[in-house]
């Protein structure tokens, strides 16, 4: 269960189904050009679970971002960390989440940092961000504009 780094076009539409399980408001070519664009222009990167057939879609996915803040420095957020319904408890999450550890320590990274909606759906998922040592630091506010 080695994590990958979607560069190709087959490689980020075999993580659609994964990222449309959590990003389901978007279709998969909104998602694509989406990425396509993120990975362009804002320093994005898309890891993903490869299948064991790679005729089929990733199981896991996650999207992060290589970022500066004054608060606390060089940081990868986490943007995105979706897996398929059907394939959920079998430690791909916990493998990507790893993985951008390991990523944020080879870039210099004080920190990572992503934000998790606040709803009994994303139970499983604060469970697996505590157990991997993140900790609740504040309040995400928004405006919709």
């Amino acid at each position: 269960m080695s994590p990958m780094i979607a560069h190709s076009d087959d490689d980020i539409r075999r993580c659609l189904p994964a990222m449309l399980a959590l990003r389901g408001h978007l279709t998969p070519e909104q998602a694509f050009e989406q990425i396509r664009s993120q990975q362009a222009n804002e320093r994005f990167v898309l890891a993903f679970i490869p299948a064991e057939d790679p005729a089929e879609p990733a199981p896991a996915v996650v999207g992060y971002r290589l970022m500066n803040f004054l608060y606390c420095g060089k940081t990868i957020y986490i943007d995105d960390l979706s897996t398929l319904p059907s394939a959920r408890g079998k430690g791909y999450a916990s493998a990507l989440v790893d993985f951008v550890v390991d990523q944020a320590r080879q870039s210099g990274c004080q920190c990572i940092s992503l934000d998790s909606g606040q709803n009994p759906a994303r139970y499983d998922a604060h469970r697996l961000y505590l157990n991997k040592g993140f900790n609740i630091t504040s309040h995400h506010f928004k405006l919709d504009l």
